[in-house]
């Protein structure tokens, strides 16, 4: 049977490839979202905002890289001529993105109304996070200094705040932005009341702890809404923990040793859980941090024995900052194994493997825990959005974000409203 012929070198030419059927979907879907109204009530004069967005959009469900990449691919001669543009400037493009930032909320209300008044969604229980993406530059007036996700205290940021409807349907329908040193407890309220007049009677709000607060559960609760969160342990969950095993604990996971018992109250119910797994991973965290701080004393102990400067990751090293160190360890007075003790007693809480959510819905231990673990599905969104803003300050493409999703929704195939099964 003869081979197929073989390239053995490849040749560069001067042709270009593009995903037409990205593009055709787009264009279609740009329609049937009624996406023209939306963004083309914004700019009325000069470049046509809907065909430029369209363009910007193919690219960013393709290429994806920044938005001077995307002037550069969309001002192919082959390029404008698909989407019938005129050559167009850098500025122009950042102008664009301008303007949807400009008007987010009412663009980001505009959609919403788009999605409910055409998908029959089978409910309105949301998701809720908040997110941080840091600031390569110092236009951004939003751009604070903060609590990094990212580790990089050095940069500026912003927070987002993201909301989706949960599982089966996964579909973002809110995003708010704050300034960088915005925590989450703070930034709930805006993000909430984007989305809350959305919400059908007794809908699930679910979010994380970084947010919980008596306040927040509160608000939800004076909209005739549910919430479910997790809640950080303290001095009575201590308490309860040391007598675990006297409720009789109910197995809700065999592989991953998940057991839990139920406390009700008067207006909400805790959940709390202990994990074989996540008490494994916990005590090696703890001991990996003994271990460590073992070393680290050891380290000081050895330079005050021989007299020398501390190692200079124990110094400040700031040439402002003139410092006189007096130190001592422990170690003097205690052997090692007496020291790994000390440090035990410090690190090591009997918190390891315990868990607890909290809800103003009473469910099933099983209900509550699968009930929160979807919550993930919108951290995976958080993900898609910092990998969608490729961009240099001080562009904005957040409408464009939630253009993309909601085309993502009618792609996945959510039903028109009467067209339920």
């Amino acid at each position: 049977m003869p081979k197929k012929p073989r390239t053995y070198e490849i040749v560069p030419n001067q042709n270009i490839s593009f995903p037409i059927g990205t593009i055709c979907a787009v264009e279609n879907l740009y329609g049937v979202l009624n996406c023209s109204d939306i963004f083309g009530k914004h700019k009325k004069n000069g470049i046509d905002i809907n065909k430029l967005l369209i363009a910007l959009i193919s690219y960013k469900l393709s290429e994806n890289f920044s938005i001077k990449r995307a002037h550069e691919w969309i001002n192919q001669e082959e390029i404008l001529k698909i989407f019938g543009l005129e050559k167009f400037s850098e500025r122009t493009l950042y102008r664009i993105l301008e303007v949807i930032g400009a008007n987010k909320e009412e663009i980001i209300s505009n959609i919403q109304d788009v999605l409910f008044s055409r998908y029959d969604f089978e409910h309105t229980d949301i998701n809720m996070d908040w997110t941080s993406i840091v600031l390569h530059g110092n236009e951004a007036n939003l751009g604070k200094y903060g609590y990094s996700r990212d580790h990089r205290p050095d940069k500026k940021q912003i927070t987002l705040g993201v909301s989706e409807l949960s599982e089966p349907i996964n579909v973002p329908i809110g995003l708010t932005i704050e300034p960088g040193n915005t925590n989450d407890q703070t930034h709930f309220e805006k993000t909430y009341l984007q989305v809350k007049d959305r919400l059908k009677r007794d809908s699930l709000v679910i979010f994380d702890k970084g947010a919980n607060s008596l306040t927040n559960t509160a608000m939800i609760r004076a909209d005739n809404l549910q919430y479910m969160t997790a809640k950080k342990l303290n001095k009575s969950d201590d308490k309860i923990i040391s007598r675990f095993e006297t409720y009789h604990p109910q197995m809700i996971d065999a592989e991953k040793g998940i057991r839990g018992i139920k406390l009700e109250k008067p207006n909400s119910v805790n959940y709390l859980f202990f994990s074989k797994n996540l008490q494994k991973e916990q005590l090696e965290s703890r001991a990996r941090k003994i271990l460590r701080q073992m070393h680290e004393a050891k380290a000081i102990q050895q330079s005050i024995d021989l007299g020398k400067k501390l190692p200079k990751r124990f110094r400040i090293n700031n040439l402002l900052i003139d410092v006189e160190y007096s130190v001592q360890t422990k170690l003097i007075d205690l052997s090692e194994d007496e020291a790994v003790e000390l440090l035990k007693e410090k690190i090591i809480t009997g918190r390891e493997g315990f868990f607890c959510l909290k809800s103003s819905k009473n469910l099933t231990l099983y209900e509550a825990l699968l009930t929160y673990r979807k919550k993930d599905s919108i951290e995976k969104c958080d993900k898609k959005l910092y990998r969608g803003l490729r961009v240099n300050p001080p562009s904005n493409p957040f409408g464009m974000y939630l253009l993309r999703h909601a085309l993502r929704g009618q792609r996945e195939g959510l039903k028109p409203a009467g067209q339920r099964g």
